[in-house]
């Protein structure tokens, strides 16, 4: 398990994500399918991962935007499942032990993740999740839903309302069925969907390389955002791996055939979103030119 070493310092965290006066709900994309997200009132990680993978069978290609010790505030992380570039202790310990928040998770992700997971020193702010939970933070009301992913043990997805707008993350799920009983139950502004598919990587338990279809490709990514019925897709995961890579551009012709996504918006490390509003928001700390 490896060490956290920002490729950013740490003025994106404190410039940026949490210099912001949010006006909704605001998210920041931070790689793999972590997210940090802000409202007026809260701030919530979720899935975050700012570990270089494990190289050279997994090679982190994304730069790492923070480090978790440099952030003041949260109040919560919201964990999909028990995969290291989603539980994974370096990324989120400082947020939980160092400032209180409480983290979320299936239990598979305590019992059985891909990496070392001792939570014993703060075990009183570890919470147990499943579908079909519900729970509130702050200004946020979570809703904990089922997915679909057949590489781990007990996947889920959340479901983030605020009177703004509402948020979808899909973790690293394929298509699921209950994607289409969320899409009914609730009005999705934005959604997080897995996106790259395939390539090539080495199998320890293999002893060999091997072709891998890890993510979904475009037809899949396509139905779940339908199932779901975004307003706005927001492809991720791509560009993350060595190998393991696609384009999401490819997506926007694709998706001509299809109802749903009214809109995708392909986001890179550090692009902030406003749920309630189509578009990439510019670095407020490169206007101001606080990043250097």
């Amino acid at each position: 398990m490896s060490d956290v070493h920002s490729t950013w310092g740490d003025w994106f965290v404190h410039a940026e994500v949490e210099a912001v006066d949010p006006s909704g709900l605001s998210t920041w994309y931070l790689g793999c399918n972590g997210f940090a997200l802000r409202t007026p009132e809260t701030t919530i990680y979720v899935d975050p991962y700012f570990g270089d993978g494990r190289p050279p069978n997994l090679v982190r290609m994304a730069p790492v935007p923070m480090d978790a010790n440099d952030a003041t505030r949260c109040d919560a992380v919201l964990v999909t499942h028990e995969h290291v570039d989603h539980m994974h202790p370096p990324s989120f310990k400082p947020l939980v032990e160092g400032l209180g928040a409480s983290l979320y998770a299936p239990s598979a992700s305590y019992e059985e993740a891909t990496c070392d997971v001792d939570v014993s020193d703060y075990a009183e702010r570890c919470e147990t999740v499943e579908a079909g939970d519900r729970f509130e933070v702050g200004d946020l009301i979570v809703h904990v839903r089922g997915a679909n992913d057949p590489d781990a043990v007990e996947p889920v997805s959340y479901v983030l309302e605020h009177e703004s707008g509402t948020f979808f993350h899909g973790g690293d799920s394929r298509s699921a069925e209950t994607f289409a009983s969320v899409g009914r139950e609730f009005d999705i502004d934005a959604g997080v969907l897995a996106f790259g598919s395939n390539g090539r990587r080495f199998d320890p338990a293999a002893g060999e390389t091997v072709h891998s279809n890890v993510y979904m490709n475009e037809d899949q990514v396509l139905e779940a955002a339908n199932d779901l019925q975004l307003d706005r897709l927001l492809p991720t995961h791509y560009g993350m791996w060595k190998g393991l890579d696609g384009d999401p551009t490819s997506l926007v012709e694709h998706a001509a055939s299809f109802e749903y996504p009214r809109v995708i918006e392909p986001i890179t490390v550090g692009d902030r979103v406003d749920v309630h509003r189509p578009g990439i928001v510019p670095m407020d700390a490169l206007t101001r030119g606080e990043a250097g």
